[in-house]
């Protein structure tokens, strides 16, 4: 299908990767992965074509056809929705404005007749006579409203113009797909949607994604880059992860716990083998993975933060009062209204929303940053707070441009050096990096500052909102388990699958007309009839 040839990419003297040589066959989807800077979407772009290597080649069998996601949201502004998506099939919309201006043209002459039968001829076979059906349905299937199918990208929102490009990218069934990030700014249904389409797809995935639930889901292979080189392992992102964390504990500590758990490994790596299918870490409807083995996969370089909060005092048995707590902004739209709950000791609550504006909110009121329209809120005594907010940019602005050491110690009530140095190095800011100005710091190293602040504070009480944001997968992960550990409360808003559905087990879900408010984990509640019930309810649509 697609084949990988002694490529080598370099920027200057550092070389990204080199001598890889890959096959990628059809019926697999294959995750890439890599720590940032690894060359992930440099990867990507040269086996896409969108750039050159600096060495070796890439070729796609003869007659395939390869679809791109797109991230360029403006560039089809004067086409409408169902029009964009059959432009994915490039050779088909050709032929179709080709017969078209034949058939628009009063003059068309009688050889241009004849061709533009045989172009009509051409747009069936390639299944044309039902692509605006198809691109409708899958707009409809990635939640797109029938009543926009016929407007221009430039009269919808962003958010939907995201769908409109993924839709596109999917169209006629391309034999070669390649997604970076498909699931961003994707709701949860959508995005179980996606991973149920590509789950079921027959032919070659390429796909780079955060989201490890999603790469669990779709995944047959792992592409992992790393030591300067690319390596292909059967499985899916939690098995690669753990057997790769299994063979580095191997090398560090040779004892009988670690041979207990290898023994462990290898009977899950039968289970995995022959029961893909059914098996809650194995790739949903995916034919089964055999001959998985564990020597296959090298320890990784990889390095993760460590982030574990230690409550300064338990949390007494008050925690959270909300009490019909109501927001509508000055235009007049209401977010969320009569919102009322009590949070009890040991609980983790998903805040939803269909709205971004409406959670950012719900925590700017909960942080005393924001009064809200109506009601009333109430921590208990014991309740000590720190937040993560969706936005950052407040705690690294002003007039002082600190170096990290510096921005951190005024967190501290440990000022030495020692102390904040190497709470930082567990943070991955080592040697001189603890010297760099906050001014220059990149998405993720501000999270990770953030983390540390919050850390630092030793809180009962957490307000996390998208603390995914800018985050790679290991920091991802760590935050995961910490969360998980975690013996206080928490509120967090996140489009992270498996962080939501492995530590919370409490949702809300803020709407207009009320709340849906349910104890129960992440996957439990997307398939619940009960709440989708709820829902129709509150929409005022008859179940």
């Amino acid at each position: 299908m697609l084949s990988v040839n002694q490529l080598g990419v370099q920027f200057g003297k550092r070389i990204l990767f080199d001598d890889v040589n890959l096959q990628f066959t059809q019926g697999n989807c294959y995750g890439i992965i890599g720590a940032n800077g690894a060359g992930k979407s440099t990867f990507m772009k040269v086996l896409s074509g969108e750039m050159d290597p600096n060495s070796g080649a890439v070729s796609l069998e003869p007659g395939n056809r390869m679809a791109v996601l797109k991230q360029e949201h403006f560039a089809f502004d004067e086409h409408t929705l169902i029009e964009t998506v059959i432009m994915g099939h490039k050779e088909m919309y050709d032929i179709m404005a080709e017969k078209n201006a034949i058939y628009m043209n009063p003059d068309a002459t009688e050889a241009e007749g004849i061709k533009a039968g045989e172009l009509e001829n051409q747009f069936g076979e390639m299944g044309g006579w039902t692509s605006d059906s198809d691109a409708a349905e899958l707009l409809s299937n990635l939640g797109v409203k029938e009543e926009h199918h016929n407007k221009l990208m430039k009269d919808i929102p962003g958010g939907e113009k995201v769908k409109v490009l993924l839709a596109q990218a999917l169209f006629g069934s391309p034999d070669l797909l390649m997604l970076d990030e498909p699931t961003n700014d994707l709701d949860a249904v959508t995005a179980t949607w996606l991973a149920d389409f590509l789950a079921d797809y027959k032919n070659t995935v390429i796909v780079i994604s955060h989201d490890r639930y999603f790469l669990d889901m779709v995944c047959t292979h792992i592409v992992d880059i790393d030591f300067s080189k690319i390596n292909i392992y059967k499985g899916n992102y939690t098995f690669w992860y753990e057997s790769s964390q299994l063979m580095a504990a191997q090398l560090a500590n040779k004892n009988k716990k670690i041979e207990q758990k290898r023994a462990e490994m290898m009977e899950f790596i039968q289970r995995f083998s022959a029961n893909a299918s059914k098996s809650k870490q194995a790739t949903s409807r995916k034919k089964a993975l055999d001959k998985l083995n564990l020597e296959d996969i090298k320890p990784s370089t990889r390095k993760y933060p460590f982030i574990h909060w230690k409550p300064e005092r338990e949390p007494g048995d008050q925690i959270l009062r909300v009490d019909k707590l109501t927001f509508t902004d000055t235009s007049g739209e209401t977010l969320f209204n009569n919102v009322s709950f009590v949070m009890n000791k040991g609980e983790k609550i998903a805040l939803l929303s269909d709205n971004a504006r409406a959670t950012s909110v719900f925590y700017e009121i909960l942080n005393g940053q924001l009064e809200p329209t109506s009601g009333t809120f109430e921590y208990g005594q014991t309740i000590t707070v720190a937040v993560l907010p969706h936005e950052n940019e407040e705690y690294f602005s002003g007039d002082q441009d600190l170096e990290l050491m510096d921005w951190l110690r005024q967190y501290s009530e440990n000022k030495d050096e020692p102390f904040i140095r190497g709470f930082l190095g567990r943070m991955l800011f080592s040697g001189e990096e603890v010297f760099k100005k906050t001014s220059v710091l990149s998405g993720g190293e501000k999270v990770r500052c953030m983390l540390s602040k919050m850390m630092l504070e030793h809180p009962n009480f957490l307000l996390l909102s998208e603390p995914t944001n800018h985050l790679d997968l290991e920091s991802i992960t760590a935050l995961n388990n910490g969360l998980k550990d975690f013996v206080g409360n928490f509120i967090m808003t996140t489009h992270d699958h498996e962080l939501i559905n492995t530590s919370t087990n409490r949702i809300i879900e803020l709407t207009p007309n009320g709340t849906i408010d349910q104890l129960m984990d992440f996957n439990t509640y997307l398939t619940s009839d009960k709440v989708k019930a709820q829902k129709l309810e509150l929409a005022g649509t008859p179940a």
